[in-house]
């Protein structure tokens, strides 16, 4: 079983273009999430300033390129790189994507769906339990959002993620934003998901943005919208459910000043307080 979550408290996505701002001014974050694969380089401007605000506050690495659903071999060498900068950032904990993103040793930069069998969940739970073997600590998997669904599914996705990490003894990163998604594109009830997931194995939310397809038919999961209503009155129920989890606001795209992103988490916060779930 899990050990006992940390509180770390209300963090943000670290990106280049609020680094010097982040130094300048020291705002009040909790913590910052890094993209693991931003910083696997072996010097330059991104590991100064990881070095920099690391001195300043906890952090978190989130990656996107463990592939934990291929059939290829585990890539020993992102691990080995992996294992490096977790040792340089000890970081309050480390998460990826259940998912794949390419075969054949191709990356396909993307993060792409798994059918919800039980043979998959074998598969996956296999490899991450062989992960954190070589880690030496448990990793969070984090729920994708979802477009097409799959004939050979046994499961529903939250039975699927459920089987997965009690095999596995991993623990989970729920994006809120992700959850919602998935719930209007294939029109299940994002509470249902919420109730079906090991709540006691989540150490982390996401919050984020999203659009629409062209055709209207589909919500996409962009992160370059602020967090929208729906989202926000879900992750309320969350927290009012199940108390205070770590909480981040993920901006990937159309990134606007710091500013912008602060008051969306502080409006997390606020949340919090209503509630009475708090760090």
């Amino acid at each position: 079983m899990p050990t006992t979550r940390p509180e770390l408290g209300y963090g943000l996505g670290l990106r280049p273009s609020h680094y010097d701002h982040v130094l300048e001014h020291l705002p009040k974050v909790d913590w910052f999430e890094v993209i693991s694969e931003n910083y696997m380089v072996p010097g330059g401007k991104p590991l100064y300033y990881l070095d920099k605000i690391r001195s300043h506050y906890p952090m978190v690495m989130h990656g996107v390129s463990l592939s934990l659903g291929s059939t290829d071999a585990l890539n020993m060498a992102y691990l080995g790189a992996l294992k490096e900068l977790i040792d340089r950032v000890q970081p309050m904990w480390v998460s990826d994507h259940l998912c794949w993103t390419g075969v054949d040793a191709h990356n396909a930069h993307d993060l792409l769906p798994l059918p919800y069998t039980a043979s998959s969940a074998r598969h996956v739970a296999d490899r991450i339990s062989r992960v954190q073997d070589y880690l030496g600590r448990q990793i969070l998997l984090e729920n994708l959002s979802s477009y097409v669904t799959f004939e050979e599914s046994e499961m529903s996705e939250w039975a699927f993620i459920s089987s997965i990490a009690k095999r596995a003894d991993c623990l989970l990163l729920l994006d809120i934003n992700n959850v919602y998604v998935s719930a209007r594109n294939h029109q299940y009830r994002a509470e249902d998901f919420i109730a079906g997931v090991p709540m006691d194995r989540v150490w982390q939310l996401h919050l984020a943005g999203h659009s629409q397809s062209a055709d209207g038919t589909l919500l996409i999961d962009t992160h370059d919208q602020a967090v929208c209503d729906p989202v926000w009155a879900l992750y309320s129920e969350v927290i009012q459910q199940h108390g205070f989890i770590n909480t981040m606001i993920e901006r990937d795209g159309n990134i606007p000043p710091f500013d912008e992103l602060f008051a969306e988490l502080n409006q997390a916060r606020q949340l919090g307080l209503q509630t009475g779930a708090v760090a």
